[in-house]
């Protein structure tokens, strides 16, 4: 019985040692398996391509023609050793979204089928806020294409400022990914040169293309904030946010001789402010944000916030964190695994709560300590719970991490957008192509503050989120059909939700949110209790002058402890509103009893575990609560 089976385990070995010679004899024509079907890749050996690419390397491991062939990335004609030839339906930059199910979508098609419906290429939510704030739709939930868009004044005004940022834009010239990158399909995060490449790129084009390059630039995951700059350094600029830069409307000559200023490759200036503590680690972007929620998960969303799913409880988890065994990794993320090299295939791996995703590049010790792996260096990261003041917190449970441990945001007021049809050279984003006619925008102030706050109120409940001024703006529509300037000028005092990647360890105090007018809603400016005659009452004075349009301070979101007109719109989501009249109240009854106790106290304390409601039946006769008008 023991002799036989020993027999079995032999016989299984050496099937095994089989099937490998098989695979390793035949790595030259082998087919790839998908979920949905057969990828066939054409014998490598027989390839014309390497006649002349001769001794070509860089390639990465997964990607090296010796396995893959050249024309299952370029396609072209690998029968024939003539140049024009051979060359014949070649594709020279091949990942771009118009020609992916020819190139990298034969091997990949379900992360191409994800990509093609993610906010990334579709850009719905740009499109569909933009079109709500010109007139165009009544509401900013619908679905939209960039690709599909027309040309209307709202689609104008896309092409001319906001269209170049999309996945579906061509890379159409040779080199590395720069913070002027925009587009290129699959390029846009996977096209990595080595300074050698480069080099030999620079050579190839100096020679008027006669000197073949020897090194070929790898396609990989080996994804860098570089990759993720050149779209996400706009608008709300969460990358330079990141890494703590703040935009400014300074020159070049303003900064001669200064520290702490920036130029960008867009010759935009930025100023120094604080970095993120994730940026102060050395972690990267996608050290958080995985292939699950960059690439998307196949389905379309209209905003950015539907498609997140990542939470910072995942990582600094209240008791312990939601895992994976190794053994229930998903296709996509075992091959990240693979690729990457990792070896806690023994250790729990992090789930993201929300939708079940795992962060492979993380596992859980036998004692229950947490860690990530940075995917730029290696570095191993203890994940801290969360600490004690957070977990117990019942006052704040519906705070989002965000709104406390943000330690700044950008902040975009006094914006005009003007058609100019005279612009001879308008440059068309989108068709890439030059018009007559633009639309100009014109910035008054770009500065930073602590976050606003507002609430999400949704069917998951109702949060607390930091909010921006990123749409304190006038459009003058009638500039578009030719009416006379300022004749048909809509105005919108709209703020934004806004996740801003500044994050540090240490909260933000209690006067910051509670005393802090800019906080509230009010715009900047000095916010004071004032005692007289045994009343309490709030003053505010406005630091900008009132905006003609709606009375209101400048940079405001709402008119100090007043209701704000009836079907006044006030927020780029449905979803996301300032605060009631109420609800400042409330939060200005904290911000009275700060005036005298401490946030550290023993009595404001207990108010973040039991709410202030039960220690204003146990009030001081010294204490003055606020009159209210």
């Amino acid at each position: 019985m023991k002799n036989k089976k020993h027999w079995y385990f032999f016989s299984a070995i050496l099937i095994i040692i089989a099937i490998i010679f098989l695979i390793i004899n035949n790595l030259n024509n082998f087919q790839v398996i998908e979920d949905d079907g057969y990828v066939n890749i054409e014998n490598a050996s027989k390839e014309s391509c390497l006649n002349c690419h001769i001794n070509t390397t860089g390639y990465s491991s997964y990607h090296n023609p010796e396995l893959i062939g050249c024309a299952s990335c370029h396609l072209g004609n690998t029968a024939s050793n003539d140049k024009d030839e051979s060359h014949k339906g070649m594709i020279l930059i091949p990942g771009n979204l118009v020609d992916a199910k020819e190139t990298c979508g034969k091997c990949h098609p379900n992360e191409l089928s994800k990509i093609e419906n993610s906010l990334m290429t579709t850009n719905s939510g740009i499109v569909a806020v933009d079109k709500y704030i010109f007139g165009e739709a009544d509401s900013p939930n619908y679905q939209y294409h960039i690709k599909l868009i027309k040309n209307s004044a709202s689609d104008k005004h896309l092409r001319d400022l906001c269209a170049n940022c999309h996945l579906g834009a061509e890379k159409k010239e040779y080199g590395h990914i720069t913070q002027l990158s925009r587009g290129g399909g699959c390029n846009a995060c996977h096209l990595n040169y080595s300074e050698e490449a480069k080099k030999d790129l620079e050579a190839y084009l100096k020679s008027e293309k006669k000197v073949l390059p020897k090194m070929h630039p790898a396609t990989n995951i080996f994804v860098k904030n570089e990759h993720c700059f050149g779209c996400h350094s706009r608008s709300s600029r969460i990358s330079t946010n990141y890494e703590g830069w703040q935009e400014t409307l300074l020159e070049e000559n303003d900064i001669k001789g200064k520290n702490g200023f920036k130029t960008f490759e867009d010759l935009r200036i930025y100023k120094f402010i604080e970095e993120d503590v994730h940026h102060t680690k050395g972690m990267l972007c996608i050290d958080c944000h995985s292939s699950h929620e960059v690439m998307g998960d196949g389905k379309k969303y209209t905003h950015e916030e539907q498609a997140v799913k990542l939470q910072c409880a995942d990582c600094h988890f209240k008791e312990k964190p939601n895992t994976i065994p190794y053994s229930k990794l998903d296709a996509e993320s075992l091959l990240v695994f693979l690729h990457r090299d990792y070896k806690h295939s023994d250790k729990q791996i992090i789930a993201v709560k929300k939708d079940g995703h795992p962060l492979v590049n993380t596992f859980v010790d036998s004692v229950g300590n947490a860690f990530l792996i940075g995917k730029k260096d290696g570095k191993i990261h203890k994940l801290n719970p969360q600490s004690e003041i957070c977990s117990r917190d019942n006052a704040h449970k519906n705070v989002s991490c965000s709104t406390c441990h943000s330690s700044w945001t950008s902040r975009c007021i006094g914006c005009h957008n003007q058609f100019d049809k005279n612009e001879p050279r308008a440059f068309d984003l989108l068709d890439k192509k030059y018009v007559k006619g633009q639309w100009k925008e014109h910035v008054a102030e770009f500065s930073s503050s602590l976050p606003a706050m507002g609430i999400r109120e949704n069917a998951e409940g109702k949060h607390i989120e930091p909010a921006v001024p990123g749409m304190i703006l006038t459009i003058d529509k009638g500039s578009y059909v030719g009416k006379e300037i300022g004749k048909d000028v809509s105005f919108h005092r709209l703020y934004a939700p806004n996740s801003p990647h500044t994050t540090i360890s240490k909260a933000r105090d209690c006067k910051s949110c509670h005393t802090n007018s800019a906080t509230l809603g009010y715009g900047k400016g000095v916010l004071n209790y004032i005692i007289d005659k045994g009343k309490g009452m709030w003053e505010f004075t406005p630091e900008y002058a009132k905006n003609l349009n709606d009375n209101l301070p400048e940079d405001a979101w709402i008119p100090f402890l007043k209701p704000t007109k009836k079907g006044m719109v006030n927020s780029t989501r449905t979803d996301f509103r300032p605060f009631t009249v109420k609800e400042q109240q409330q939060l200005l009854l904290v911000g009275a009893c700060l005036q005298c106790h401490k946030e550290d106290s023993k009595v404001m304390q207990q108010s973040l575990i039991n709410g202030i409601q039960p220690l204003l039946k146990k009030l001081d006769k010294k204490c003055i609560l606020p009159t209210w008008n």
